[in-house]
C-alpha cells in the first residue's frame, strides 16, 4: 500500500462521501473515480455486514467511561475531550467520518488547529487527546451533547446507546 499527501479540502470530500462505516480511502476513491472496477456488471456485489460492536467491547466502552468519572471533571471541555477521545479509540478506523459534522458557518471537526481557526475568530481548537483530529471547544453544553450524540450516530451507535453514553457525559440534558 503506497501513503500520498492530499490538501485538506480534498481529504474532507473523500471524508464526505464515505457510504458506510469501515469505508477506506482507497475504496470511497475507487467508487467515484473507477466505478467500473468496483463491481464486475455480471458479479453482484455482496456486502458482509459485521456488527459496529460486540456486547465486550460496548461494556468495555462503558466500564472506561465510568472509570473515566467524567462527572468529577469540573469543566465541560474536559468532559467532551475524554468522550471524544474514548469514541475515538474503540473507532480509530472510523473516526474520520467526524470531519463531515460542519453547521451553516463552522467546521466542528478538522485535522489540523488552522482549519478550525479559518473557520470563525473564536473557535478555541483543541486536539482530541490521542488522535490526529481537533475539535472547536467554544460552544455551549448543550452543543457538546449535540456533536457527541452525531458523533455517536455517525459511528454506528443506536439512540439506547447513545442515550447512556450522554447520561455518563451529562446526565442534567440526558
Amino acid at each position: 500500500m503506497k501513503n500520498i499527501e492530499i490538501e485538506e479540502d480534498l481529504y474532507h470530500f473523500i471524508a464526505s462521501k464515505t457510504q458506510h462505516i469501515g469505508e477506506s480511502a482507497s475504496d470511497i476513491l475507487r467508487r467515484l473515480v473507477m466505478p467500473e472496477s468496483v463491481v464486475s456488471k455480471t458479479e453482484p456485489l455482496v456486502v458482509e455486514e459485521k456488527p459496529l460492536e460486540t456486547e465486550n467491547t460496548q461494556s468495555t466502552l462503558l466500564a472506561e467511561l465510568a472509570d473515566l468519572k467524567l462527572l468529577e471533571m469540573p469543566k465541560m471541555v474536559d468532559r467532551f475531550l475524554a468522550m471524544l477521545a474514548l469514541l475515538h479509540k474503540y473507532h480509530a478506523g472510523s473516526f474520520a467520518s467526524v470531519l463531515t459534522l460542519s453547521g451553516r458557518n463552522r467546521t466542528y471537526f478538522a485535522i489540523n488547529k488552522d482549519a478550525l481557526l479559518a473557520t470563525g475568530s473564536s473557535t478555541n481548537p483543541k486536539q482530541v487527546p490521542d488522535s490526529e483530529y481537533w475539535v472547536i471547544t467554544n460552544n455551549n453544553t448543550v452543543k457538546k451533547v449535540t456533536l457527541v450524540k452525531e458523533v455517536a450516530q455517525l459511528l454506528g451507535y443506536s439512540d439506547a446507546q447513545i442515550e447512556r453514553l450522554v447520561s455518563l457525559f451529562c446526565p442534567e440534558t440526558a
